[in-house]
């Protein structure tokens, strides 16, 4: 069985994540989504509530199972018995981060191969801050988020 892993903070969970969820997990036999926690990173949502996020985004992707983890991600990936790490590109400057760290992933464990998917050209902009600084005004994010998400974001800014 092939299983592939997807990491990100998915704070929140946008479209084009989703996107690349769908189709990483039409070409694994399982992906495990996994929400990084990082203590350094000031997020909008908890951990527990991005899980419940991506929860309700994928609840019907039968092969997509939703964790969380601390620490490196080729380690989580070992400890799951995932082979691939799939990362999703929008622009040159994420092949820079993300092929910098396929390299350091490389060294930490050589049975992990990195697949980039490109995102599509819908969610070329689209990223978890832009869908922020457009929710805290109060604009529309109906093309940023899944619909299941935008109640949970509406709610944290109007608080």
């Amino acid at each position: 069985m092939k299983k592939a892993i997807y990491a990100g903070s998915f704070d929140p969970v946008t479209l084009g994540h989703l996107d690349i969820i769908r189709r990483a997990a039409k070409l694994f036999d399982c992906l495990v989504v996994a929400v990084l926690e990082n203590p350094n990173k000031k997020s909008l949502f908890t951990v527990e509530e991005r899980k419940c996020h991506l929860e309700l985004a994928t609840k019907e992707l039968e092969n997509v199972e939703v964790a969380s983890f601390r620490g490196l991600l080729a380690e989580f990936a070992k400890e799951i018995g995932a082979t691939v790490a799939v990362r999703g590109l929008r622009n040159t400057m994420d092949f820079t981060t993300e092929y910098q760290m396929y390299l350091i992933n490389r060294k930490l464990g050589k049975e992990i191969e990195t697949v980039f998917l490109a995102a599509d050209e819908e969610h070329l902009s689209l990223s978890s801050t832009n869908v922020k600084e457009v929710a805290v005004f109060g604009g529309n994010i109906d093309f940023m988020v899944p619909a299941e998400i935008k109640p949970f974001i509406i709610e944290k800014y109007q608080k």
